[in-house]
């Protein structure tokens, strides 16, 4: 069965790099020691790479940067960093990587997402808060979940002069054209999937977003759809 930890954020105002998302690294990869991390979502893959491999080292981590099928041989499990979704998902397509990474995740390894790697846990990349610099040739994602996810969602500011759209208004179009229900997640949250069951870790709530109703709040602890 797939085991994944799909996280909002590396980042959280008042924490280093990945430090609030460290104790469930290592329990979702307890008794493994190689990852290969996907950078496809940066430019600089090997600065992104390296920030990664100090980091995991301090977790006595071995980093392996993936490039192309062969990595995974010597993987144990898959981080996919964040950065901008499509530029991410159409470098998994142009480098063949999509089923790959899939079937993968799919013979048990542990696959952890952040931002960018959490959005293409769900079925497409449509409610990615990115914009669209390159175009994959389909947005259909790894389809590890039934939901779609919004990572570093964020709330509407009562206060705010701001005349655009906010992220729940853009949730409610993509919902007026699609089925797919959406969790908002927010920085510092996570999702756990284990065994086909979903559930919000972390530090706040979600925001669950299903077509012909209200949204509502989930707390910290709920089993997700």
């Amino acid at each position: 069965m797939m085991r994944l930890l799909l996280i909002s954020s590396s980042n959280v105002h008042g924490h280093g790099f990945l430090d609030h998302a460290e104790p469930e690294i290592r329990r979702i990869l307890e008794g493994r020691t190689r990852v290969a991390f996907v950078p496809f979502a940066v430019k600089d893959r090997q600065a992104y790479t390296n920030q990664v491999r100090e980091r995991l080292a301090r977790m006595n981590l071995e980093t392996i940067q993936l490039r192309s099928e062969s990595d995974l041989d010597h993987a144990e499990a898959v981080f996919v960093g964040g950065g901008n979704t499509f530029r991410l998902l159409k470098t998994l397509y142009d480098h063949d990587l999509v089923d790959v990474i899939r079937d993968f995740v799919k013979q048990g390894n542990p696959y952890i997402g952040s931002s960018a790697g959490t959005n293409i846990a769900a079925p497409t990349i449509m409610t990615t808060n990115d914009m669209p610099v390159v175009y994959p040739p389909a947005f259909e994602a790894l389809q590890f979940v039934s939901y779609q996810i919004n990572p570093h969602y964020l709330d509407p500011d009562p206060g705010s002069t701001h005349k655009g759209e906010t992220r729940e208004e853009r949730i409610r179009d993509f919902l007026e054209d699609n089925e797919t229900p959406v969790v908002g997640l927010r920085e510092g949250s996570m999702i756990r999937a284990e065994d086909g069951v979903s559930t919000l870790i972390g530090m706040r709530p979600a925001r669950i977003f299903e077509r012909g109703k209200e949204p509502y709040e989930v707390e910290v602890g709920a089993r997700l759809f």
